[in-house]
């Protein structure tokens, strides 16, 4: 009977150290714990929020244009969205412009847009 409650007890105590370590650390998966780490994840989702940004522009002008009119997509759209929705602080209008260029190719806008990310003055 002893040993029965000895087992018992050490499974109790597995127990409870296991959920207050996933009570201490809970959501550090997709929190990063350094600070350099940290860094190197929004460096590397950059590129790739700057590309949403860029559909989202294309798809807010594309709604304002009137039917038969083209979509006017201009590069400060796309930083103004990189800054308000993902919390850019600084994004520079050469990035925005390249960011802007491949998702308009990709997506093939020439057909009913315009834009001016591929001025260089």
């Amino acid at each position: 009977m002893s040993d029965t409650l000895a087992e018992g007890g050490w499974a109790l105590a597995a127990g409870s150290l296991t959920v207050l370590l996933a009570l201490l650390l809970r959501g550090r998966a997709t929190r990063p714990w350094w600070r350099a780490r940290a860094e190197r994840a929004a460096l590397a989702r950059r590129p790739r929020e700057l590309g949403r940004a860029a559909d989202m522009a294309i798809a807010t002008a594309r709604r304002a244009a009137g039917p038969g009119e083209p979509a006017l997509v201009r590069v400060a759209a796309v930083r103004e969205v990189a800054v308000s929705h993902f919390g850019h602080r600084h994004v520079s209008h050469p990035e925005a412009a390249a960011a802007l260029r491949a998702r308009y190719e990709r997506s093939g806008c020439a057909r009913d847009c315009f834009t001016d990310a591929y001025d260089t003055t």
